[in-house]
């Protein structure tokens, strides 16, 4: 039998290609970023925590409302949630890689640079103060004159542009590398939930990326495409960007609802109930998704047919969304639960954004909207779905998965510790903002008046978010600790029902020694369980008969990534730019000729 040894090292980082790995670094990368955005929603919530503080100017509040927002949604939640879709779906679906290995390496070396682009604003001291929805006409030469909106485009477009790359991967993966046996009805619902997810994102970026594009002409060439005096519409930038900005809130929560699909069933010890009603459910979700984006413009006047048709679309998405709920009840009801942190997490996904989809149902009525559009009461139900969604969702999914990533476990006690602080903080910092917002607090104001009634709500607001910020050094000290000295956890600690339990932990780098089978949903538990009684389960073997075939590692995908940034770098100086861009454009065709001519 030969044996394979994978590549270690600082170097062996660099050059991966091996999808586990990357996963990894999406992981660390999001965790990164998520420390820039954590610090930025605490200074805005200490400035709002009494009336009338100048702890920071008008203009850095609204840096860091632009910052906050951009830097959780792009460069936190997004790779968190590719760091799962990179390290599981080969793994669920039985397949030795991705489709395309190098351009899975690119997309993250690009998403990096991206991201540390658009932070580079801090230091440049240029910081875009336009929201991170960036209205027109904010980021127009006439009111953003300096180059901090330049910033914010470039890297939403760099950032965009490796998402793109790596959805088409995951497309391809899912669709033609899962296992013998395992049809589209077989597929575990995390997988429903990454295959819609990636449709989403290949259909909703290039939107997007056209919405950017017509920035950077008005900005750089004059023209007008939102521009009123110049024939232009503001209210068209609004439309393209809600057209992607809307699918983006599904992008982001359809895979949370997969991960919670597959920890609820395992710790309920139950089937996940209606499993066809799910899978139709999340391919609803998602094509209903590109039908509601206007609910965020009903009070632009878009006149009462639009109005109907949009408030139509809004409550019809939230059936799809409420059979959901119901089955993950149904799965827990009767169950023989266990109350593990991961579940803990899935069972508060489940929680709290029903919260976020009940008050989601009220903004689908044009006059409620009126009366709560661009109040605090917004900002609950934003937050409601994606953190109380999202990001619970993806914490069960990093304690259920943690053992598989590693080896080891998460420390349970500190898991809890954790959890709690999570749901009050949460739950302290976002449910008053209900109240400010029928109050009448306006959202992105970075001050008030005492004499407004809002002190009370903001104080409370504020130690919330204080005491979320302990819940997550709690997080970052217990993965440090676990790491380090962790109890090793086999290859299933949770007995779990999918195929990457049926492998040691961490998995080696081919994956599959032997080319799984499966006959079924849960194919995995079914082994494991033969009439209701347990039988040794058929674990993978630990090293495959012959040297399994593997792509080999390569730095062009790091190099093509440094042109594309150089490239865009140029843009920001006036005499020495076109330099830039063009060494950068260089780096680009160098690294393409040696990408073609290496041996894969």
């Amino acid at each position: 039998m030969a044996t394979y040894l994978p590549k270690t090292g600082i170097l062996s980082w660099l050059t991966t290609v091996d999808h586990k790995k990357i996963g990894i670094l999406y992981g660390a990368s999001a965790f990164f970023f998520l420390i820039f955005g954590g610090i930025e929603a605490l200074l805005m919530r200490t400035q709002l925590i009494l009336p009338n503080l100048e702890l920071i100017s008008a203009q850095t509040y609204n840096g860091l409302v632009t910052m906050h927002g951009t830097t959780m949604i792009f460069l936190f939640l997004m790779p968190l949630i590719s760091a799962f879709f990179n390290f599981m779906i080969p793994l669920m679906i039985g397949a030795p890689d991705v489709a395309y290995p190098r351009m899975n390496a690119l997309s993250f070396w690009v998403f990096l640079f991206g991201g540390l682009l658009l932070n580079y604003s801090f230091i440049a001291g240029q910081v875009p103060q336009v929201g991170w929805f960036a209205y027109a006409n904010l980021t127009s030469k006439t009111y953003t004159p300096d180059h901090s909106v330049d910033f914010w485009i470039l890297g939403i477009q760099i950032v965009g542009l490796a998402s793109l790359i790596s959805s088409i991967n995951f497309f391809v993966t899912i669709l033609n590398m899962r296992c013998k046996g395992m049809s589209l009805l077989k597929m575990p619902i995390f997988i429903w939930a990454s295959m819609i997810t990636q449709v989403l994102l290949f259909l909703s970026l290039p939107v997007i990326t056209i919405a950017l594009v017509m920035i950077t002409a008005d900005r750089t060439f004059g023209t007008g495409f939102f521009d009123p005096g110049l024939g232009g519409s503001v209210v068209m930038w609004q439309h393209l960007f809600w057209i992607f900005g809307h699918p983006e809130v599904y992008i982001l929560i359809l895979p949370a609802m997969g991960i919670v699909s597959e920890i609820i069933p395992v710790f309920s010890r139950k089937p996940l109930f209606g499993y066809p009603v799910m899978v139709y459910s999340v391919t609803a979700i998602g094509f209903l998704g590109f039908a509601v984006w206007a609910h965020h413009m009903f009070t632009t006047g878009l006149g009462p047919w639009a109005s109907t048709f949009f408030s139509l679309a809004t409550m019809m998405i939230s059936v799809p969304t409420g059979m959901k709920i119901f089955n993950w009840i149904s799965t827990l009801w009767g169950g023989q639960i266990r109350f593990t942190t991961a579940h803990l997490f899935a069972i508060s996904f489940v929680a709290m954004f029903t919260i976020g989809g009940l008050s989601g149902i009220m903004h689908a009525s044009p006059p409620i909207d009126y009366h709560q559009h661009d109040t605090y009461f917004v900002v609950a139900h934003f937050h409601y779905v994606l953190y109380g969604g999202a990001v619970m969702g993806l914490f069960g999914g990093i304690y259920y998965w943690f053992p598989k990533f590693f080896g080891r476990l998460l420390s349970e006690r500190l898991g809890r510790w954790q959890f709690w602080l999570y749901m009050i903080g949460f739950n302290l910092t976002f449910f008053p903002m209900h109240f400010l917002g029928l109050q009448g607090m306006p959202r992105r104001n970075f001050t008030y008046a005492p004499d407004q009634g809002w002190e009370f709500w903001n104080i409370v607001s504020s130690i919330g978010a204080y005491i979320t910020a302990v819940g997550a050094l709690l997080f970052a000290f217990n993965v440090i600790y676990s790491l380090l000295r962790g109890q090793k956890s086999g290859p299933d600690p949770w007995d779990g029902r999918t195929l990457e339990w049926s492998l040691e932990s961490p998995p080696p780098e081919y994956n599959f020694a032997a080319a799984p089978h499966v006959n079924q949903v849960d194919d995995w538990w079914h082994q494991k369980y033969v009439d209701g009684k347990k039988v040794s389960p058929p674990y993978q073997p630990t090293q495959p008969d012959s040297p399994p075939h593997l792509p080999n590692p390569s730095f062009w995908p790091l190099v093509l990534a440094i042109g594309v940034t150089l490239l865009a770098t140029g843009f920001f100086f006036s005499t020495t730019g076109i330099y830039i861009s063009g060494f950068g454009a260089l780096v680009i065709i160098i690294a393409a000729y040696g990408w073609s001519y290496e041996t894969p």
